[in-house]
């Protein structure tokens, strides 16, 4: 991933030393198992563990000639260690090493992925509770539909995440195991007593059936998990994009001192992050999308996925790193604009309360299409001569013939939308939660 969109910490792991020492920690995890099965003497295991490193140069010479990797990486670690590294790689297979290290780095991936799904909720949690009972229109189609709170948005924002975080923590679960099971997976040369072993070394669950890979079903898991949350990353911003837009702008992402937003026009505030947050959510989904096509390898293995995943692997889980934390710096600086959503809500007339006089004609027994049609006269009148549809609901004769004053007042008293936000919030948050 370019730098632009990498945080330190994420993109540290993905190195190409890292990558390499994730390779020794398996081999040596290996070792420690063959040693404790007596195989390996201790002198020798002694050794190994002092000598045992690398020179990512020597390995990249080397790998120009064998034009194998792990070959190469092996060739590299045995010229530190001497003679005591012919019992590394004992038994083993180039998968046993790439396919457990990358487990390793997923799992240090997934916990700071879900980490960063945590600040998400956090924020969306305060958003939650701060505007819980702040009125804004609710919209479908794009069109006003009826009053809903800002609050009660992002507490929706916050139930879809915690559904993103429970399957990308199952998805992290999934991709956490090795094998050390040997060329298509028989153990002919090693054990499963040394793979559970060597699996426990590394904070790794055994996969129960290898061949000579893990089934990328499990890593196709993991990166559809992440495809799912770059949709629920880009739903949230393309509410913000709408709400920002000049006719509605009911929030306004932070534009800090200095900050430009048109090399053209001095004036303009552009919702930038939301949209790069939309865009960078559309590679987690394209690459998903290659992380299944890796599932139908032939036999019992053939190497069309490595070169797949060494892209996927390294890029999904960085870029879902910085969108998350960008997405949580974006919604801590949002600017809420209460006034405009009381602006916006009576732009429309107050035809939201269309459906409030509809269920107050069918509450005294009139047929629903009748009780319908009596509403929607005055409705569309209202919005072809842009007069409140209160007064052309007051000015109604059939209705007022069933409707008084007094229930027409409680009909469109708009704290009524507002009635089971709390209860809304005690299913999302639990109760005593805020």
């Amino acid at each position: 991933m370019i730098d632009r969109y990498s945080r330190p910490e994420m993109a540290a792991l993905w190195t190409m030393e890292a990558r390499f020492q994730a390779w020794l920690d398996v081999e040596l995890a290996v070792c420690e198992a063959w040693t404790k099965l007596g195989v390996i003497p201790a002198a020798d295991m002694a050794v190994i563990r002092a000598k045992a490193g690398f020179d990512v140069d020597r390995i990249l010479e080397v790998e120009e000639k064998t034009r194998h990797d792990v070959i190469a990486f092996l060739t590299a670690v045995e010229e530190k260690v001497g003679e005591s590294a012919r019992f590394i790689h004992l038994g083993c297979t180039s998968s046993d090493i790439v396919d457990t290290a990358n487990a390793v780095l997923l799992a240090r991936a997934g916990k700071m992925i879900l980490a960063d799904i945590d600040k998400v909720l956090a924020v969306l949690k305060d958003m939650a509770f701060a505007h819980k009972d702040l009125l804004c229109m609710g919209r479908t189609h794009g069109i006003h539909a009826e009053p809903t709170s800002f609050g009660l948005k992002m507490a929706g924002f916050h139930a879809e995440f915690a559904r993103h975080k429970e399957r990308f923590a199952a998805a992290v679960e999934d991709v956490r195991v090795g094998k050390i099971s040997g060329a298509v997976g028989t153990y002919a040369h090693l054990s499963p007593e040394l793979e559970a072993h060597a699996c426990e070394l590394l904070g790794l669950a055994v996969d129960p059936v290898s061949t000579q890979i893990i089934q990328r079903d499990r890593h196709a898991h993991f990166f559809t998990s992440l495809a799912l949350l770059g949709g629920g990353v880009e739903r949230l911003c393309t509410e913000l994009r709408h709400l920002q837009r000049t006719e509605v702008l009911e929030v306004e992402e932070g534009f800090s001192k200095g900050q430009k937003g048109s090399s053209a026009m001095p004036h303009k505030k552009n919702p930038i992050s939301a949209e790069n947050l939309c865009g960078l959510s559309r590679l987690l989904r394209t690459n998903a999308i290659a992380s299944m096509e890796n599932m139908p390898l032939w036999h019992e293995r053939d190497i069309s996925h490595s070169s797949v995943e060494r892209v996927i692997m390294p890029d999904s889980t960085i870029l879902a790193d910085y969108i998350l934390n960008r997405l949580a710096g974006l919604l801590k600086n949002l600017r809420v604009i209460p006034e405009n959503m009381a602006r916006n809500l009576e732009g429309s007339f107050g035809l939201f309360y269309s459906q409030r006089v509809l269920v107050g004609l069918l509450d005294l027994g009139l047929p629903r299409q009748k009780a319908y049609e009596m509403v929607q006269a005055p409705a569309m009148r209202s919005w072809d001569t842009r007069r409140p549809f209160k007064d052309e609901v007051l000015n109604d004769p059939q209705i007022r013939e069933h409707l008084s004053l007094e229930t027409l007042e409680r009909l469109f008293d708009p704290c009524y939308y507002l009635r089971y936000v709390n209860a809304i919030f005690e299913r999302v948050f639990g109760q005593g939660q805020e």
